[in-house]
C-alpha cells in the first residue's frame, strides 16, 4: 500500500504516460502493420499480392513507380506517391508487387501498413521507423477524407515532416480512388459557401499536391481484362481455349457491371476452381 502523497501521484503519472514502446525487430519480417491500443508493428508472414509481372495495362505507373522504389532503396532522393483513379485496377496490388520485386535485391527494404482510422497516431510510428538502420515504404490504402475529417492533417507529418522533418528512411504510397482524395461534390459545396471560395478547400486539395508523384490508372477496355485473365490461366496452369474463356469472361462481366482487374481476378479465382486448380 503507498501512503506517501508523492508515491501516489508517481504512480498515478506512471498509468497515465505507459513506458516507451521497445525497438521493434524489423529483421522479423519484410513488411508489418501498425495498430493502435496499445502501439505496435505486427509482422506479416505472407502478404498477400500478385506478382509484378501478372499486372497488366498499368506499364507507365509501373516503371515510374518501380524506378522511385529503387532508388529510395538504394539510399537515394525518392519522391512520396500517390496512386490513384478507377476502382479495381491495381493500385494496391502494384504497390505490394514493387515492394516484392525491389526487396528482392534491397533486402533492407520493408512496407508498413497504415489504415486511415490510425492516422492519427503517424507521429509515433513515425518515431519508431526514424533513425532505424532499414528503409520503410509507408503503405496507406484506399485514402480519402470527407466533410469535417481532420484526418488529413496528421498525413502533413508524412508528407511535410513538420519541424523534425520526414525520416530520410520513410517514404508514402498511398491509394485512392479520389485524385484530390476528397469528393468533388464537397469541394463545389464548400467553394460556394465559403467567404473566400478560394481558400474554403484549399488546405484539403493541395494535400494531394504534397505527392511528388502523381500515378493514374483508368478502366481497362475488353482486350485488356481478357489480356489480365489470359496471363492469370498462363501463370497458374489453367487450361482455357481462347473462345470459351472469351465467352465467360465477358459474361461475368456483365454480371458485375464492369470491368476492371479485381473483376478479372475474380472471374479466374472461380475458374481455377473449376479446373480443380489451386492458386497459392
Amino acid at each position: 500500500m503507498i501512503d506517501d502523497p508523492l508515491d501516489r501521484i508517481a504512480a498515478a503519472l506512471e498509468r497515465m504516460a505507459p513506458a516507451p514502446l521497445p525497438t521493434p525487430d524489423f529483421d522479423a519480417a519484410a513488411a508489418f502493420v501498425w495498430h493502435t491500443g496499445p502501439d505496435r508493428l505486427e509482422p506479416v508472414e505472407h502478404v498477400s499480392r500478385v506478382p509484378l509481372n501478372l499486372l497488366i495495362g498499368v506499364d507507365r505507373s509501373r516503371d515510374t513507380l518501380l524506378a522511385n522504389t529503387r532508388q529510395f532503396a538504394a539510399g537515394l532522393p525518392a519522391n512520396n506517391a500517390l496512386l490513384w483513379g478507377a476502382r479495381g485496377m491495381g493500385k494496391s496490388s502494384l504497390v505490394k508487387a514493387i515492394h516484392a520485386d525491389v526487396h528482392a535485391s534491397h533486402e533492407a527494404l520493408r512496407m508498413v501498413e497504415l489504415q486511415r482510422e490510425d492516422l492519427p497516431s503517424v507521429g509515433r510510428l513515425l518515431n519508431l521507423l526514424r533513425g532505424a538502420s532499414q528503409r520503410f515504404i509507408l503503405f496507406c490504402d484506399d485514402l480519402s477524407f470527407g466533410h469535417d475529417d481532420a484526418h488529413y492533417k496528421s498525413l502533413k507529418a508524412v508528407l511535410d515532416g513538420g519541424i523534425e522533418g520526414r525520416p530520410d528512411n520513410v517514404v508514402l504510397y498511398a491509394t485512392s480512388n479520389r485524385r484530390h482524395l476528397m469528393p468533388r461534390d464537397m469541394i463545389e459545396n464548400e467553394r460556394g459557401s465559403a467567404i473566400n471560395p478560394a481558400e474554403a478547400v484549399e488546405e484539403k486539395v493541395s494535400l494531394s499536391d504534397r505527392f511528388g508523384l502523381w500515378l493514374g490508372f483508368h478502366a481497362c477496355d475488353q482486350d485488356q481484362y481478357l489480356a489480365m485473365i489470359r496471363g492469370y490461366c498462363d501463370a497458374y496452369g489453367v487450361r482455357i481455349d481462347a473462345e470459351t474463356l472469351r465467352a465467360e469472361a465477358v459474361e461475368w462481366q456483365a454480371t458485375r457491371g464492369s470491368r476492371s482487374g479485381r473483376v478479372a481476378w475474380q472471374y479466374f479465382i472461380d475458374l481455377a476452381g473449376r479446373k480443380g486448380v489451386r492458386v497459392a
